[in-house]
């Protein structure tokens, strides 16, 4: 099997190959995610409608300005799909797609704002931002960037982020335990 280049926004990239790269392990939570964002957004749509429709006023206008609120929700929802194999991480969103190299890191920091990213960048200029989340809820993903990152920090690659990184180990540690107590009922 061949590889195939993708365009990636910040970039080219490679996107993950099973064959060249070892497994690809895949958000095990995103299709929960997904259909939640589907759920609300047709929850809303019907909502909407229905309150209309009792006053009386639900007109084709009207139900199309609902309609665009239902997709502008669902469209703000909608989880990024994060996936890594041995040396490149992909986040593919429901407009874009990103992927930076792992194995060739430079930067991992946190990113301003409300919603708490992990930002990821790499030497050759990707970029990925993601949802902390993703990683705990995750282990198995964690564990792939965790190795490519320390590949890229004995490289002498990685300037700054391992603090971060730390941080990420020990909430994926903390949840990997509690789940452990939860399951065997010492929790």
């Amino acid at each position: 099997m061949g590889h195939r280049s993708t365009r990636i926004a910040a970039g080219h990239s490679r996107a993950p190959r099973p064959t060249a790269y070892g497994a690809v392990v895949h958000d095990a939570t995103w299709a929960g995610d997904a259909r939640a964002a589907v759920g609300c957004a047709v929850l809303l749509l019907g909502l909407l409608f229905a309150i209309d429709a009792v006053a009386g006023t639900l007109s084709v206008p009207r139900a199309g300005l609902w309609t665009g609120l239902a997709v502008l929700l669902f469209a703000v929802l909608w989880p990024a799909r994060v996936s890594v194999g041995r040396g490149v991480l992909v986040s593919r969103g429901l407009l874009r797609r990103t992927a930076v190299r792992t194995d060739r890191l430079v930067s991992v920091r946190w990113s301003d704002g409300v919603a708490q990213r992990l930002v990821l960048s790499d030497a050759d200029g990707g970029r990925v931002e993601i949802d902390p989340k993703v990683l705990v809820a995750n282990p198995p993903l964690w564990h792939v960037l965790d190795r490519d990152a320390r590949t890229g920090a004995e490289r002498g690659l990685l300037r700054c982020g391992e603090r971060a990184l730390r941080q990420i180990a020990a909430r994926v540690d903390r949840e990997t335990a509690r789940t452990v107590f939860k399951v065997s009922g010492l929790e």
